[in-house]
């Protein structure tokens, strides 16, 4: 097939897709395999459709669709580098459970970046005792213990974003230890014309409710301090505005029925005190009888005492 007509092929369906989803994933493909790639294709089929190609292709198509779609603009900076598109049909979170299940552990090679924190842990390694020197080149602890070489502590070996010396690769290679994990790398996130970070997609809903009312608790202040009416203002003006009525018919002769029970209560407390005390009265009468009865039941012993015919001393 001439280039010229794969070009042509290759606009067209970026085309059509840019028509047809809203929801796309910028992901990075650095140190992905083809083998590895087909898979993750598969796994998102139905679901999603990726789509690679030449980052001066992908430009092009998007400033012709600019008249169309202005909102595609906010792609074209995320364009540069091994970069790729995902077009999702419906769910994102379902889309990026597969991309993450879909990651391949891989060694420590010298020259690389370490995408993520390594630690050797501590415990016995199965190397031979002669390798206690390399690991002592390495300022790592450590002893024979039953024929074999043991890491005395955990070794903090790499950091994020730090280069893969060849010692650390050797180490890892000994210790048969595959650290990082590589695949579709999800940098952002292109939704209905916004772009945003894939942290976002970790949010719950409870973290959604927690700001929202931390934004309407702000909203509200803000309100009655520069005193502006609005949905959430007007209630606590309006219990402000009651509260002041009733200082003032409190302190004066004016009233209303709602100040009515208010004056009375501030007028007589004692009312409303005795008003609740009945309701202890019953328990109180009921124990009367069943004292009475007890005292009848003691009454006969005393007359049986009685009755017996001698004194104390007899």
């Amino acid at each position: 097939m001439p280039v010229d007509q794969r070009k042509e092929e290759y606009f067209e369906r970026l085309n059509k897709l840019l028509d047809d989803y809203t929801k796309i994933f910028i992901v990075h493909a650095d140190n992905v395999g083809s083998n590895q790639m087909q898979k993750i294709r598969i796994a998102l089929r139905g679901k999603a459709v990726v789509l690679m190609g030449k980052n001066t292709m992908v430009r092009k198509a998007i400033r012709d669709k600019l008249s169309a779609n202005p909102s595609l603009d906010r792609l074209l900076p995320l364009v540069k580098g091994n970069v790729g598109f995902i077009f999702v049909k419906n769910d994102l979170q379902e889309a990026r459970k597969i991309l993450d299940a879909n990651k391949v552990a891989a060694p420590a090679r010298a020259g690389a970046i370490a995408p993520c924190k390594v630690i050797v842990p501590a415990g016995n390694t199965g190397l031979e005792p002669t390798q206690t020197s390399f690991l002592q080149a390495l300022n790592i602890p450590s002893k024979i213990n039953k024929g074999a070489v043991e890491i005395i502590n955990d070794v903090h070996l790499l950091s994020p974003g730090q280069k893969v010396g060849s010692s650390e690769a050797a180490l890892l290679a000994k210790l048969n230890i595959k650290p990082f994990s590589y695949g579709l790398q999800l940098n952002h996130i292109y939704d209905n014309g916004s772009v945003y970070g894939p942290n976002v997609l970790d949010l719950t809903e409870e973290d959604l409710l927690k700001s929202f009312s931390q934004a309407v608790a702000q909203a509200t202040q803000l309100s009655l301090a520069v005193s502006f009416p609005n949905t959430l203002s007007v209630p606590h003006f309006v219990l402000n505005a009651y509260k002041n009525l009733l200082s003032v018919a409190v302190a004066t002769e004016i009233t209303f029925p709602q100040a009515e029970k208010v004056k009375a209560f501030i007028a007589n407390p004692q009312a409303f005190a005795v008003a609740a005390a009945p309701v202890a009265a019953p328990a109180a009468t009921s124990s009367a009888p069943a004292a009475k009865v007890e005292a009848k039941k003691e009454e006969p012993k005393e007359e049986e005492d009685d009755d017996m015919g001698f004194g104390l001393f007899d």
